[in-house]
């Protein structure tokens, strides 16, 4: 989303700007409301112990300019209770026999997909509880999520600041690849703060493992006593205000938390516009190219599948390449990946220009331990002491991060991961 950038420094002014540049327009929302009107009303049709309704940000009112919108299907408790695992075959026969087209999607329980138009809609098949408890499916609590934002409708405007802010940031998403801020975890925290600008207040100044319980499930008592250490891995924990024993903020990690972090600080000292409009990664890596650095990227073509899954790989890659890296001596000054899930993935890094000297310096162990100190002469022709540890140079493979990529990018823990995969130097 573009945003003209301004000069006005004052928090208020600029978050008024920035909502009139992230509402939808008029004829977006009414067209995309119509059609999901139509698909809810062919679902419920001749259904009595099943019925369709609204989810996600559209039943929430929190959504940014563009939106793909969700559709819980919501069957009866008792009658399904005891064959939740057939929800989604139940619901495709439903589906099939009012849609021309639907695709089924892989999940902890599958659920659909439409696509009308340039709008993509899921329909996801929900056991309907009353406390989360009853839930048979992580799905199954998401109409209970919606029922709690919508407690603090008064802070819709604000929810939406602190969602296209993480947006900007690259920080928004949940999934396994992105491991960053769902829109639930950002409807908790403006919440819990009462507004964006609190929120960005307070979130300068989090530590590690910061709890938020917003309805005060755990008043007074250590929740890392209380709920299985595998939810709470995550800096920042956010117990869920419908169900107690879980985080909402799970899958956040510790880089796109610091990134936040880093982004909030930085907007309080120097409020802009600028930090509610995404970058594009690439962009921002060529501003910092000179004649001093060089950008390397790598794209790589995904293969299809469901999108935490290809994500997740293409992840591996990105990961696997900067171990490369680091572990052959180089220094990457810079880097970053995107994917929007239709296009190729791109990988960036940025150098210093010039190459790594030839030789490098291997440090061996302590001289008093001398049955390693022989095995390292054996594996080492050129060896000295230093410091009372025992050294070698070693001829370095790769003087040049171009080279190793290109290298790389042949072996087959990357090839088993995507169908193609090219490097570009500029």
């Amino acid at each position: 989303m573009n945003m003209k950038s301004s000069n006005n420094t004052n928090p208020r002014l600029i978050f008024e700007e920035v909502l009139k540049n992230i509402h939808p327009d008029k004829n977006y929302e009414i067209e995309i409301f119509n059609k999901l009107s139509s698909i809810i009303r062919k679902i419920n049709q001749n259904q009595k112990k099943i019925n369709a309704i609204l989810g996600g940000s559209g039943a929430k009112g929190t959504w940014l300019k563009t939106f793909d919108a969700d559709i819980f299907v919501l069957f009866d408790y008792t009658k399904f209770s005891d064959n939740s695992d057939k929800l989604s075959d139940i619901l495709e026969k439903i589906l099939k026999k009012r849609f021309d087209d639907i695709k089924r999607i892989h999940g902890s329980r599958d659920y659909f997909q439409i696509r009308q138009g340039n709008f993509t809609f899921e329909i996801v098949p929900i056991l309907k509880i009353q406390k989360s408890e009853q839930a048979k499916n992580i799905t199954d609590v998401s109409p209970l999520h919606s029922k709690w934002v919508k407690k603090h409708k008064k802070l819709i405007s604000e929810i939406r600041l602190t969602k296209q802010f993480c947006q900007a940031q690259n920080v928004y998403g949940a999934e396994s690849y992105i491991k960053g801020f769902s829109g639930y975890t950002c409807e908790i925290l403006t919440a819990y703060y009462g507004s964006f600008l609190n929120l960005i207040k307070n979130a300068a100044k989090w530590r590690d493992k910061t709890v938020i319980d917003i309805e005060k499930h755990h008043k007074g008592r250590d929740i890392f006593k209380i709920i299985n250490t595998s939810k709470l891995a995550s800096p920042l924990i956010v117990i869920d205000p419908v169900q107690k024993d879980r985080n909402a903020a799970a899958a956040l990690g510790a880089e796109k938390f610091e990134l936040f972090k880093k982004a909030a600080k930085e907007f309080l000292q120097r409020p802009s516009i600028d930090f509610f409009t995404k970058k594009n990664p690439k962009e921002l890596l060529f501003a910092e190219k000179s004649k001093n650095r060089k950008l390397i990227s790598v794209k790589a073509k995904p293969f299809v599948g469901k999108a935490d899954v290809v994500g997740g790989k293409l992840l591996k890659i990105y990961e696997f390449l900067i171990g490369e890296l680091n572990k052959h001596g180089f220094r990457i000054l810079r880097s970053s990946w995107e994917w929007d899930k239709n296009n190729d993935a791109e990988f960036y890094f940025l150098f210093d220009k010039g190459a790594l000297p030839k030789n490098t310096e291997i440090a061996g162990p302590p001289l008093k331990i001398n049955y390693h100190v022989e095995n390292f002469k054996k594996l080492h022709k050129k060896t000295f002491v230093k410091n009372s540890r025992i050294f070698a140079f070693e001829r370095r493979k790769y003087s040049l991060p171009e080279k190793l990529l290109s290298d790389t990018l042949k072996k087959a823990f990357i090839r088993e991961r995507c169908k193609s995969i090219k490097i570009y130097t500029s």
